[in-house]
């Protein structure tokens, strides 16, 4: 028996999708404008995980420029049936106002570590797309639909059309066929076949402090469908549990029957109740109880921080703390914004570094050079080493904590305009431009800087050095809270990303100047 505890993925994981295929468990989960689309993760023993390539890794599968903020992929759902890999996602591109754009595709492999197909188009009657395959062959597309009616502008429920493989198209006509319970804001279905009964798993109740996870069930796969009296996972009358903002999950059984949901979760930070790591993924057993209803093992609605397993314990290696970028391939944890490296640079053209070449304004949602990892603890340092030279103050570069366009920091290197260097900070916070300097700091002629961050819960604090051993603060400490889905609500939009930290480059002359990263380290509850 080992223990496993939550969240079991750190940082930036919402809306996780669990498979069991053989003795291989694989996990997908939401990426949003983060390229490649859809993370996926293996483990032997649902402790333990390993990180896999990206299914989307090309611009036809996974077109972003231009997707708003916490746009993009949005909940994956990964299935498998006769040999081949099925993976369902939205590719949001408008979703602010009473309107949502949220074309759905399937892509197809039958080696998950390898090349996934060209996207099949399915519909955009709204987002949470699911596949289900019934025992005589035939599959289901499930998936939330969107009203946008100004009486409405709501959930509308549960929507199911039969997908044919053959035509690689829906076929008949969609059938409404679960509204949800008053909680409202039924989303993220997914379907399972047990004891005679189809099973319908929803999300409930917002993505905030309300969340939750709900069952119902018909003896028939159109319905009706009858309502779990209680909820099966949530926190909402709970504030002060560690695992907060709880819900969209999915279910799997284990060879000998014991069944487990992954669900994704928040950790607020108890002094302003924001989750800066983003939305993560946590899993709880379950189990049937007499009256067939799918009910925590330990009980009530409250998942528990802990879990265990009894299948063989395979580990795999961590990820270093230190990465120099001596390979021709990104590591799978390092993400590019909406478009992939090669839109933006190289690991190529200078042997052992990371070449950005300076595009749009870091506030862009079409052209911007952005290599970033997620931030999975509240303590956390990052370094990288960076050589960059400007020639006027229109080209920049550095370290930046990003959480989105309205929301970040960065500290950069740039021109004065007049022949000197120098470094500068800017913040943008709920989206209010601010220099916590108003002044640049003079380097003279460095091109060569270590830049560092370090988060302390909600402290940022910047500093820098010119020899890799002395490191000076820059721009005193300042408020991170904002890099959260919870102060959207300050501003009137919405928020479900998370916090990243990266290396960004700029050339707002048109020039496409280079900086090249040498490396970056990242400590972790330091």
């Amino acid at each position: 028996m080992i223990a496993g505890t939550n969240p079991i993925l750190k940082g930036f994981h919402p809306d996780p999708s669990i498979l069991r295929v053989g003795d291989d468990y694989y996990l997908a989960t939401s990426t949003f404008q983060w390229f490649g689309g859809v993370q996926l993760y293996h483990s032997k023993d649902l402790v333990n995980w390993e990180e896999l390539p990206s299914p989307l890794s090309r611009v036809s599968q996974l077109d972003m420029k231009g997707a708003p903020n916490s746009g993009g992929v949005w909940a994956p759902c990964l299935s498998y049936c006769d040999g081949t890999f099925y993976l369902i996602y939205t590719n949001v591109k408008n979703f602010h106002g009473i309107f949502k754009d949220t074309p759905n595709y399937l892509v197809t492999t039958t080696d998950i570590r390898g090349e996934w197909s060209e996207p099949v188009y399915l519909n955009s009657s709204g987002f949470d797309p699911s596949l289900f395959h019934d025992d005589d062959g035939r599959k289901y597309l499930v998936n939330m639909r969107w009203d946008a009616r100004m009486e409405n502008h709501a959930f509308e429920g549960i929507v199911m059309q039969e997908y044919s493989p053959e035509e690689k198209k829906l076929i008949g006509e969609p059938v409404n066929i679960y509204k949800g319970t008053e909680i409202g804001a039924t989303e993220a279905p997914h379907i399972y076949k047990k004891n005679g009964y189809y099973y319908l798993m929803v999300a409930e109740g917002g993505t905030l402090y309300w969340h939750g996870v709900r069952l119902a069930r018909s003896r028939s796969l159109y319905g009706p469908y009858e309502s779990d009296p209680q909820p099966l996972i949530t926190v909402r009358h709970n504030p002060e549990h560690y695992l907060q903002r709880t819900g969209h999950a999915s279910y799997i059984e284990t060879p000998d029957g014991k069944g487990y949901i992954a669900y994704l979760c928040g950790r607020p930070i108890t002094e302003k109740r924001r989750c800066i790591l983003g939305r993560e993924t946590c899993i709880a057993e379950v189990v049937w109880n007499e009256e067939g209803w799918l009910r925590l093992k330990n009980g009530g609605t409250i998942p528990p921080v802990t879990y265990e397993s009894d299948l063989p314990e395979v580990k795999y290696p961590a990820l270093p703390e230190h990465e120099r970028f001596d390979k021709d391939i990104l590591p799978p944890h390092f993400k590019t914004l909406r478009l992939p490296l090669e839109n933006m640079g190289s690991l190529t053209e200078r042997p052992g570094y990371l070449r950005l070449y300076g595009h749009e304004a870091i506030t862009s949602l079409n052209n911007q050079s952005l290599v970033a990892r997620r931030l999975d603890a509240f303590n956390a340092e990052a370094t990288v080493k960076m050589e960059f030279s400007p020639q006027d103050f229109q080209q920049m570069a550095g370290l930046t904590v990003f959480y989105d366009t309205f929301n970040f920091f960065y500290l950069f290197l740039s021109s004065d305009g007049n022949g000197n260097n120098e470094l500068r900070v800017l913040v943008r916070d709920n989206l209010r431009f601010y220099d916590p300097l108003m002044h640049g700091v003079p380097v003279g002629n460095t091109t060569s800087v270590w830049l560092r961050v370090k988060i302390d819960k909600l402290n940022l604090t910047f500093s820098y050095s010119l020899d890799g051993e002395n490191f000076s603060e820059i721009g005193g400490t300042l408020d991170c809270s904002d890099l959260s889905d919870e102060a959207y609500g300050d501003i009137g939009h919405e928020g479900h990303t998370g916090t990243f930290i990266g290396m960004a480059c700029q050339d707002l002359s048109g020039k496409n100047l280079h900086a090249d990263f040498e490396s970056f380290s990242y400590r972790r509850d330091i």
